[in-house]
């Protein structure tokens, strides 16, 4: 169902293996993980978050990140993301890279635009998340791997309500001082609108001024993800996170669900005139296989549909 689009393309960023699996409560075994990973290459995805370098014990499902990453094909065209929140995720990251090994090769820094969802997240006010971030992107760049950034809870905090946008771009001028190699916003509860996200978007794009490209990263909680995945193309960015099936949440975000999901998104794009480089059947049999894997259905709207 692909086609060349008349308009810019956009680039898929496959967050399935890290964010669509963090939140399920039953343990998916690293050949399963392997395999899912291997079909979404094979359906076009060529940036995918592949695991996350967090204590095993907040985070069971991601225990097994370094076998993962051992486990991944050896591709130059795929560039595989390590989220990490502090520096010692970094240096595990780093390490999946020891002896020679293909290891990951961009590291996901994180931080979170609340003080208080930031120290149940990670332990860290937003003030200690900037300098966290600084030496994070500064290591890993020193050691030779890339590295972007993510503002987590942009749009709105599940502990504090609203987030001013002031603070957001504060937060990325903050950011932008270290050069990563791009900035995403990411809606982490599902709260945002359309209106608020051409806003921000827009602002941080007048901030940036073209330096550092833009992503975004939203939940659909609300059922307002995949508005917001258009309003953020309109304002001008041009990779978007999605997740197999609509996957996902954060275990300390209560009553946030999945990510906009990849069919969603694709469908949405390709219906547009906007080329994904996604082959959007493989995308549907791909969802089928993992249901199956899961013991049921996903919550894919275009994948029922189809």
């Amino acid at each position: 169902m692909s086609q060349t689009g008349s308009q810019p393309s956009i680039e898929l960023v496959e967050v399935g293996p890290r964010d669509g699996l963090q939140n399920e409560p039953d343990i998916v075994s690293t050949a399963d993980k392997l395999a899912l990973i291997n079909r979404m290459i094979s359906y076009g995805a060529r940036r995918l978050e592949v695991a996350s370098f967090v204590h095993p014990a907040r985070v069971p499902q991601m225990a097994d990140a370094e076998d993962v990453i051992a486990g991944l094909p050896d591709r130059n065209d795929v560039t595989y993301i390590g989220l990490t929140l502090n520096k010692r995720g970094v240096m595990r990251g780093l390490a999946t890279k020891d002896g020679g090994k293909r290891g990951i090769d961009q590291a996901g820094c994180v931080l979170v635009a609340s003080d208080t969802f930031g120290q149940k997240n990670q332990g860290q006010t937003i003030a200690e998340g900037i300098a966290e971030n600084r030496a994070m992107i500064r290591f890993a760049k020193a050691e030779g791997l890339s590295a972007q950034v993510t503002i987590s809870a942009a749009f709105g905090c599940p502990f504090e309500g609203e987030v001013k946008p002031e603070t957001v771009l504060a937060i990325a001028e903050e950011m932008a001082t270290e050069d990563p190699v791009e900035i995403a916003l990411a809606d982490t509860i599902g709260v945002g609108v359309p209106a608020q996200v051409e806003d921000l978007f827009g602002k941080l794009g007048d901030l940036l001024g073209g330096r550092i490209p833009m992503r975004c990263h939203f939940h659909d909680t609300r059922g307002t993800g995949i508005a917001n995945a258009w309003a953020a193309y309109k304002s001008g960015v041009r990779a978007f996170d999605a997740s197999l099936g609509g996957l996902g949440g954060c275990p300390f975000a209560p009553k946030a669900t999945g990510n906009i999901a990849t069919e969603d998104l694709i469908y949405m794009m390709e219906r547009s005139g906007i080329d994904t480089g996604i082959d959007l059947d493989a995308v549907i049999q791909t969802n089928r296989g993992f249901a199956q894997v899961l013991g049921r259905e996903l919550p894919s709207r275009v994948a029922r549909a189809a």
